[in-house]
């Protein structure tokens, strides 16, 4: 757009206008004038955040604003909220929100919106966007090279802005045990996912070994062999968590479960971080004694459970999701260790 600074960042003295945004492209990029606006790093924003009551980690800070994709109205509540803006004003960027997420009204003669060319028959960018597949990390890796490392440099530095009760006090999700036995701080942690037969081995990248499908997916490799990507477990207002994976080459990605296509049951870390994506929420159910860290972990978009692909000693085996077996620990390949890690 040729006519974006004069639209978009307005004056110095003045917050940045979302209401001439047109598609999310466009809106992503007023929400990132409006945090140069602000002046205030990533880290200072989730502590701004905390400060009006709401949860914006660093790391979602910078996933977000490194994507192509519309961000949810949640986010979009928080974050202009944290740059400094009047309740009015953020509920104007909201309206915006609304608006490009609608995409541009198509008259009733079917003759294209203003501005635009072509029929009434084409799609908006916004529709355009979310009617397409979402691309694994391994096609999108390069936009989010900068934002993975701030995200990661900030999530290292969130224990600044807690006190020692920033525990996650969350409802529990149906079905699950309270999450707060993690002992999580409010915007997440650092974790490793250990099998639990195998407790020195480590949930990361591996292959499909069956060769059906070709991008990265979640699998079970020796520790000392899963030093990256590393694993950030990021709390969502629903009791549950998304898994994040960073990497320095291939940026942030959440493991996704797939629900259809060669690769359906496996997991797979994508780009298009989405609080509001059920097949990106996973529920930890407690199992076992007090205290012992062992959870099952239950994607919410089919609440069964993750599980290792048969043989299940060797390394490279990948992890899916499946029927899950009984309630208790002992249930073996559905048995998940889950190791929290402290900020450096």
């Amino acid at each position: 757009m040729s006519q974006q600074g004069s639209d978009i960042s307005g004056s110095s003295a003045e917050p940045p206008e979302p209401t001439r945004t047109t598609d999310p492209t466009e809106f992503r990029d007023a929400l990132r004038a409006l945090r140069s606006w602000s002046g205030l790093t990533y880290r200072q924003l989730e502590g701004k955040a905390i400060a009006h009551g709401d949860s914006l980690p660093a790391s979602t800070i910078a996933t977000t604003l490194g994507r192509a994709a519309l961000p949810g109205e949640r986010f979009v509540g928080a974050f202009t909220r944290a740059c400094g803006l009047r309740e009015d004003d953020v509920l104007r960027w909201l309206d915006a929100r609304r608006r490009v997420a609608a995409g541009p009204v198509v008259p009733a003669d079917g003759s294209a919106p203003a501005g635009e060319e072509g029929g009434g028959a084409d799609r908006s960018p916004a529709r355009e966007e979310s009617a397409s597949p979402r691309p694994p990390r391994a096609r999108r890796a390069l936009g989010l090279l900068v934002a993975a490392g701030v995200g990661a440099a900030a999530a290292l530095g969130v224990d600044g802005l807690l006190d020692d009760t920033a525990t996650v006090p969350r409802a529990p999700a149906p079905h699950s045990k309270p999450m707060a036995e993690l002992r999580m701080p409010a915007v997440g942690s650092w974790a490793r996912i250990h099998p639990a037969r195998i407790p020195n081995w480590c949930l990361t990248e591996g292959t499909d070994r069956t060769g059906r499908f070709e991008t990265a997916v979640a699998a079970q490799r020796p520790c000392s062999e899963a030093v990256l990507p590393r694993v950030y477990l990021e709390p969502l207002s629903n009791g549950t968590v998304q898994i994040q994976w960073h990497h320095p080459d291939h940026g942030i990605g959440c493991l996704t479960v797939l629900l259809e296509g060669p690769g359906k049951g496996l997991l797979e870390p994508r780009d298009d971080c989405a609080d509001e994506d059920p097949a990106q929420q996973f529920r930890m159910e407690s199992v076992g004694p007090a205290g012992s860290a062992h959870f099952r972990i239950r994607p919410v978009s089919t609440d069964q459970c993750l599980s290792l692909r048969d043989p299940d000693d060797e390394t490279g085996a990948e992890i899916v999701q499946g029927r899950c077996f009984g309630s208790g620990s002992g249930s073996g390949d559905q048995d998940f260790l889950i190791e929290l890690i402290a900020p450096a």
